[in-house]
């Protein structure tokens, strides 16, 4: 029999399931195959560190959860190891939740919109119900009406700081609004960028209350979004049904043996001296944005990026033609809001230099 081998063979419809088709995938920032010298687009960190493997066999296979990782981690949140599982990046504890405590086609997860994209398309890749709210909702109302609206959803997801508003919820709210779900949901706080404003975190409701899950990553602050680690902290009865679920071998030899020397004392102590730079170039980009003709709204918030409103979304294009990459969002139903991740100051002032030639347009 004839073997198809291009794009026009079809796959039988009853192979794939109808959640599965009807899917639309996540756009991350690195799908786009764009071009370009100044990328700001992902809210990757501007440093790089180098660092020699300690580890050079590789014949057997690696411990499914290193305990030196868990060690230093655990001490750098305040926890035990055993209310820390390891993953690759917190998109996988993302799906590590849903797939442990959703049943298809049955239960379903609350989400605040606009939020970060992969909770909706993993509810959706597990046939798991969206009830999607508002951010608003999640910022002006309190706990009781805000659980009034969850309803029955088993997971209730906050991005904290949220991406790609850079809002944030005190810890006390959450505490509130773990509270009253207490017997019904779980309460996930997404902490990627909690390292630019680590005072807000909500680690320490995590002996409190046993439905507060954490998810933390090394992808942002730690500057080692090429290492794919990220990690979920919870009770260890929460955890526990999680650990069943894990895949065999998830945290390589190599990605272990990173991880453990970005946690150093050190490491943690470099991270923060960067962390108080980026913050203070942050400052400055958003006085340069709210002092342009150009641009219509400059949102407040933490994370190590600033997201805008743009008067006329064609100024995306020109910075383009710069090579400066950043990424373009459709918000509120208006497609002109554009996210800046916070870059060294080389490439805050290849920002500039486009702001003020878009500026001077726009006067």
């Amino acid at each position: 029999m004839k073997q198809q081998s291009d794009d026009s063979a079809q796959l039988p419809q009853s192979l794939l399931p109808e959640n599965i088709a009807k899917l639309t995938a996540y756009s991350s920032a690195k799908s786009e195959k764009l071009t370009g010298s100044t990328w700001l687009n992902a809210n990757e960190s501007p440093y790089t560190r180098e660092y020699a493997l300690t580890k050079t066999e590789f014949n057997r296979y690696p411990d499914p959860q290193p305990q030196q990782v868990l060690d230093a981690y655990s001490a750098y949140v305040g926890l035990e190891p055993e209310q820390v599982v390891m993953t690759r990046g917190a998109d996988e504890g993302i799906e590590l939740l849903v797939r442990t405590f959703c049943r298809p086609g049955k239960d379903s997860i609350a989400l605040f919109a606009p939020t970060y994209g992969m909770y909706k398309v993993t509810a959706d890749t597990h046939n798991v119900n969206i009830n999607s709210l508002s951010q608003e909702l999640l910022q002006q109302a309190n706990a009781e009406a805000i659980c009034e609206q969850v309803g029955d959803a088993k997971l209730v997801f906050v991005c904290n700081p949220n991406n790609p508003t850079g809002a944030i919820v005190p810890s006390s709210k959450i505490a509130q609004i773990a509270e009253q779900l207490s017997q019904t949901a779980i309460v996930v706080v997404d902490e990627a960028y909690i390292e630019f404003c680590p005072e807000l975190s909500a680690v320490s409701l995590i002996n409190d209350y046993t439905n507060v899950v954490v998810l933390r990553t090394l992808s942002k602050a730690f500057a080692l979004a090429g290492l794919r680690t990220g990690f979920t902290l919870a009770n260890t009865a929460l955890l526990a049904p999680l650990r069943k679920v894990l895949a065999p071998y998830p945290v390589s030899t190599v990605v272990a043996d990173i991880a453990a020397q970005a946690l150093s004392t050190s490491n943690i102590a470099s991270m923060r001296r960067q962390v108080g730079i980026l913050n203070s170039l942050k400052a400055r980009l958003q006085q340069w944005l709210c002092e342009s003709s150009a641009v219509k709204t400059v949102l407040s918030g933490e994370g190590n990026f600033v997201t805008l409103q743009l008067k006329d979304k064609a100024a995306i294009a020109t910075a383009y033609e710069r090579g400066v990459v950043m990424r373009p969002f459709v918000l509120y139903g208006q497609d002109n809001w554009l996210r800046i991740s916070i870059g060294n100051e080389q490439e805050l002032s290849e920002v500039k230099a486009w702001l003020d030639a878009i500026t001077q347009v726009n006067k």
